[in-house]
């Protein structure tokens, strides 16, 4: 089902530009404004000056960024700061990293154009929705670049590892190599044995493939073929903007790791923990926490929700750690019997889900708080550290008089989940999902050439 390719990808030149370390990102969704300031001090090829468009320090986004960013792409590929490759190639992905635990990992996936589909045709399938003004802003950024700076993260199913197995045997020699600020080590190696790129070819035609992140770069893909449909008429299907560069990993991979994404949600108005749990506890038993400081509390809920959550392989147990910072208190909470079958959502895909859970039962319906407030009062702040998220619901408490931030420690979603969702053709709630490590932006770039078609597989 799914349409691949090799191409000729664009680097930075590390004997002009410097170490690659001090120029790639994360990608640009998950770049907080200090960040920003701290890359661009690194190294003035960074990418935050391609890829966020929005200065730090600004609160505006104008056109006069993407009309900069274009320039410096193409100052950057005239002074040979960026080189392109001179054959096409698939590219072998590999990120060694550890875990919290200290587990050691190696996660390895692929880079490569696929085949644009709308999501109706079941080829790429989505699990989240979009927001129009993210969107927005990427698609300017790509009709004034013409280039994706960063891969959509997708996974698909291989039991048997033949699609990395063809590609360990035939990878060059590294072809870029950095560590990140968490200590992970991303590594990119070309194919360009043309037997192999077509086994691999071959092997996708019969796969469907699950964006785990990028949800926003695929729609503005779709939404940038569309635009040039508009003033091009139909495009050949060999044409460059009926492609996205991709990573593509295996789901069954032993080094993919799904982090939780915690919630921090800020309660308008004074809420004390004997209302916090009258409001909770129609739904969940709830057992508190009892450590030494703060930190241990986080910790040891962490600690006994992975318990809990390790009794139960086939769907999630539904149970989160909720903290005030007011009053310093902590609880481990488990859905009771009988609850989710009374759960207003249809779909049982999405009443296994403890984000949907947490979305739908505690906050709108316990809470009620709707998402269209909760959206336009900011009222949910997304954190997948949870020692960073402690820290700004302390501070927020201990600055604010008018606000209770309660902090909601998560479970991670299954990569089944995913799966499971995506196949019925339904969304999870947004942050949903947190596929760690992230993938560098600035590694491999794909530039959209007009007059270069690309080879499709007879």
């Amino acid at each position: 089902m799914a349409f691949i390719a090799p191409l000729r990808g664009v680097r930075f030149d590390t004997d002009k530009a410097g170490r690659l370390d001090d120029i790639v990102t994360p990608p640009y969704d998950v770049i907080r404004e200090q960040s920003a300031e701290a890359f661009l001090a690194k190294n003035p090829y960074s990418m935050v000056r391609l890829d966020i468009t929005k200065a730090p320090g600004s609160g505006a986004v104008d056109r006069e960024r993407y009309v900069a960013a274009a320039n410096l792409f193409n100052t950057w590929r005239k002074e040979g700061i960026l080189i392109r490759d001179e054959e096409d190639a698939l590219y072998l992905y590999e990120t060694r990293y550890t875990l919290h635990s200290g587990k050691k990992m190696v996660r390895r996936g692929l880079l490569c154009l696929v085949g644009l589909a709308e999501f109706s045709e079941g080829v790429v399938k989505p699990h989240e929705h979009t927001f129009d003004t993210v969107v927005a802003d990427r698609l300017q950024l790509l009709q004034h670049c013409k280039a994706q700076f960063s891969q959509i993260f997708s996974l698909y199913s291989d039991p048997d590892n033949a699609v990395i197995a063809l590609l360990e045997g035939a990878r060059s020699e590294p072809a870029g190599s950095v560590t990140d600020a968490d200590g992970c080590v991303h590594s990119i190696h070309r194919v360009t044995d043309p037997t192999v790129i077509r086994q691999v070819q071959l092997f996708f035609r019969d796969q469907s493939l699950y964006i785990a992140d990028g949800h926003h770069r695929y729609t503005t893909a779709l939404g940038y073929r569309r635009y040039l449909r508009e003033q091009q008429g139909e495009l050949p299907v060999t044409h460059p903007a009926n492609h996205i560069m991709m990573y593509l990993c295996p789901m069954e991979d032993p080094g993919l790791s799904v982090l939780p994404t915690h919630r921090l949600l800020y309660w308008p108005g004074g809420l004390d923990v004997a209302e916090l749990t009258r409001r909770l506890q129609p739904g969940f038993e709830l057992e508190e926490i009892h450590a030494g400081s703060r930190e241990s509390l986080i910790e040891e809920a962490l600690s006994r929700m992975d318990e809990i959550e390790q009794r139960t392989q086939e769907k999630t147990s539904t149970s989160f750690g909720v903290y005030h910072p007011g009053e310093d208190r902590c609880f481990v909470m488990t859905m009771k019997a009988g609850v989710n079958d009374r759960f207003e959502i249809a779909a049982p895909c999405l009443k296994d889900l403890d984000v949907v859970v947490l979305s739908e039962l505690i906050v709108k319906k316990y809470f009620g708080l709707d998402h269209q407030r909760c959206e336009s009062e900011d009222l949910i702040h997304f954190y997948s550290d949870p020692d960073e998220a402690l820290d700004a619901a302390v501070k927020d408490s201990a600055e604010h008089d008018d606000i209770t931030p309660l902090l909601f420690l998560m479970n991670p979603t299954r990569v089944e989940q995913v799966r499971k969702v995506a196949d019925a053709n339904h969304v999870m709630p947004h942050k949903s999902t947190y596929f760690y490590p992230k993938i560098m932006t600035g590694l491999l770039f794909y530039q959209l050439v007009d007059n270069e078609m690309i080879k499709r597989l007879e």
